[in-house]
C-alpha cells in the first residue's frame, strides 16, 4: 500500500513518497485539536452488571481472608482479654458478598465471612465477622481510575460453639473488642486486585502496527441507582505520536441509563468516534492502497487515444488511491455508512510510478458493526452511490461515462476488500483486564452507537478470580 496520501497528485514518479508521508503526518498536527476534554464514548455499568462482579469476587476475597487470617503471625483478630490465650483462625468462609450503588457517592461491600476460631485446644467457635465498607473513585495523578475506601465498619457475632456453657449471648458486645485497624486493612488489600484492574482501562491498544488506540477517563464515574456511568475520550497514536483529532461537530454526552435493563453494561460510542477511527488509519496510511487493473496503455489507447503517443510499448496500467479528504462515518436509525473522498491516480508503474491520469472518487459503503471478544469488528460494503469525475489528465479530456466503464469496476471491488483488510483484526473496546464481552447486541441511533452486554470473567490458570 505505497503511495502518498491527502498530498494532491502523486505527480510523475514516485521518488520521495516516504518524505512526502513523513511530511503528511506532520501536517495533520496542524488540524485543530480539542479545545477541551471532551467525550466520545463511555459505558454504563447496571445493577445487574455490579452483582455478577461480587458474584465472582467471592472466590479472590476468601483467598485473600484465609492467607492473612490464617497467618500464624497474623495479629489477633478479636482481641481478648489479658488472662485469655490467643485466638487461633482455622477456617475461612466468605458465606455473602455484596455490592450495592450508593447515589452520587460511590458503592458499599457487605460481606458475611465464617471464621473458625480456636481460643484453646479443645473449643472451637464459628465467629460471623460482617464488613460494612464504603468506597468512592478517584482519579489519580497518572489518569487512572482508583477504589478508595471512605469508610469502614466490621462487627463480629458468635455462632456457635462446643462449650455448651456458653452462651450466643455472651459475645454480645465482641464488636468492642475486634480489632478494627486489621480487618479495615484487610478491606484495602481487597482493593489492590480491582484497582490493577482498572489500569488496564487506560492501556493503549494496537488497531495496525503503527496505530494505536487509548481511552482516558475524563473524570471519576457517576454513580447513581441506575447504575455507573464513565465517559471516555479515545485518542490515537501514529509512529508513537499523538494525532490531534478533528472537533466533534456535536458534542456527546452519555445516554441517559435504563435501570430496566438486563445486560450487564452497555458501552455507547459517538459517530465522531467512529470518524477519528478511520481519521486516525488514514494519518497512519493504512488506506494508501494500489488497486489490481486488467488494463494496459494498449487497451487503454483504444479508448482514449492520445495514449498511443505517450507510450509506443504495451505497459501494464496501475492504480494508486489515496484520500483526498478525511472518510467520515454517517449514523442514522439501524445504519452506519462511510463516506470516502479519493483521488485515484492511473499510471505505469515501470521502473517507477509515472500518473497520467487521475480521477476524484466520491463513494459511499455501508458499514456492518459486531463484537467480538473485547473487540469491536469493522466491515464495509460499496453501495451503488459511486461518483467519479475528472481531476487531471495528460491525456486530453475523458468523458465521466468512459471513467466509469474504465475505472468503476476495480476501484467497486478492490477499496471495501482492501479497507476490510485493514480493519480485520478489529478495533480493542474500552474494557478491563480478564474480562470478555457476552450476549452482545449492537443497536445504532441517529449519532451513535450502543452496544449492551454482559461480562464474563476469563479464567487464568494459578489465578484466583478477582474483580476488574
Amino acid at each position: 500500500m505505497d503511495g502518498v496520501r491527502r498530498m494532491g497528485r502523486l505527480g510523475r514518479t514516485g521518488a520521495g513518497t516516504a518524505k512526502l508521508r513523513t511530511l503528511s503526518i506532520l501536517l495533520s498536527l496542524l488540524v485543530p485539536a480539542h479545545p477541551t476534554r471532551s467525550p466520545d464514548c463511555g459505558g454504563i455499568l447496571t445493577p445487574s452488571g455490579l452483582s455478577y462482579l461480587a458474584e465472582v469476587s467471592k472466590a479472590h476475597a476468601e483467598a485473600v481472608l484465609r492467607q492473612d487470617l490464617m497467618a500464624p503471625t497474623a495479629p489477633d483478630l478479636i482481641l481478648s482479654s489479658p488472662k485469655s490465650s490467643r485466638n487461633q483462625i482455622t477456617s475461612v468462609k466468605v458465606a455473602e458478598l455484596s455490592l450495592s450503588l450508593i447515589p452520587d457517592a460511590g458503592l458499599r461491600l457487605s460481606i458475611d465471612v465464617d471464621l473458625g476460631v480456636t481460643p484453646a485446644p479443645s473449643t472451637t467457635k464459628v465467629m460471623r465477622l460482617s464488613i460494612l465498607a464504603d468506597f468512592h473513585v478517584e482519579m489519580n495523578p497518572e489518569g487512572n481510575l482508583e477504589l478508595v475506601t471512605s469508610a469502614c465498619k466490621p462487627t463480629v457475632e458468635e455462632m456457635q460453639s462446643t462449650e455448651e456453657t456458653e452462651s450466643k449471648s455472651s459475645s454480645s458486645d465482641a464488636d468492642k473488642e475486634i480489632n478494627v485497624d486489621k480487618i479495615c486493612l484487610e478491606v484495602s488489600k481487597l482493593l489492590l486486585s480491582p484497582n490493577e484492574r482498572l489500569m488496564s482501562l487506560t492501556a493503549p491498544f494496537p488497531v495496525t502496527p503503527s496505530c494505536q488506540v487509548q481511552y482516558v477517563p475524563l473524570a471519576a464515574p457517576m454513580f447513581s441507582e441506575q447504575g455507573i456511568t464513565i465517559s471516555l475520550q479515545t485518542t490515537f497514536q501514529v509512529a508513537g505520536m499523538a494525532i490531534p483529532l478533528p472537533i466533534s461537530p456535536v458534542p456527546f454526552s452519555m445516554p441517559e441509563p435504563v435501570s430496566s435493563s438486563p445486560s450487564h453494561l452497555t458501552l455507547a460510542f459517538s459517530e465522531h468516534f467512529y470518524t477519528s477511527l478511520f481519521f486516525a488509519l488514514e494519518i497512519a496510511g493504512a488506506f494508501n492502497m494500489t488497486i489490481p487493473s486488467p488494463l494496459t496503455t494498449t487497451t487503454m489507447a483504444q479508448k482514449i487515444t492520445q495514449m498511443g503517443s505517450l507510450f509506443q510499448e504495451e505497459q501494464p496500467v496501475v492504480l494508486q488511491a489515496v484520500f483526498r479528504s478525511s472518510p467520515r462515518v454517517v449514523l442514522e436509525e439501524g445504519k452506519a455508512a462511510l463516506k470516502l473522498f479519493l483521488t485515484v491516480h492511473i499510471g505505469t508503474g515501470a521502473p517507477a510510478f509515472q500518473s497520467f491520469l487521475s480521477v476524484n472518487v466520491d463513494m459511499s459503503a455501508g458499514l456492518v458493526l459486531s463484537v467480538a471478544s473485547t473487540k469491536m469488528m469493522i466491515s464495509a460494503a460499496v453501495t451503488e452511490d459511486v461518483e467519479l469525475s475528472l481531476a487531471a489528465s495528460d491525456v486530453g479530456p475523458v468523458p465521466a461515462d468512459l471513467l466509469e466503464e474504465l475505472f468503476l469496476p476495480p476501484i467497486r471491488e478492490a477499496v471495501p476488500a482492501q479497507m476490510n483488510g485493514v480493519l480485520s483484526e478489529g478495533v480493542f473496546l474500552p474494557h478491563i483486564s480478564s474480562f470478555t464481552y457476552t450476549d452482545v447486541n449492537i443497536v445504532i441511533h441517529k449519532d451513535y452507537v450502543l452496544v449492551p452486554c454482559n461480562l464474563e470473567l476469563q479464567a487464568v490458570a494459578g489465578e484466583q478470580s478477582t474483580v476488574g
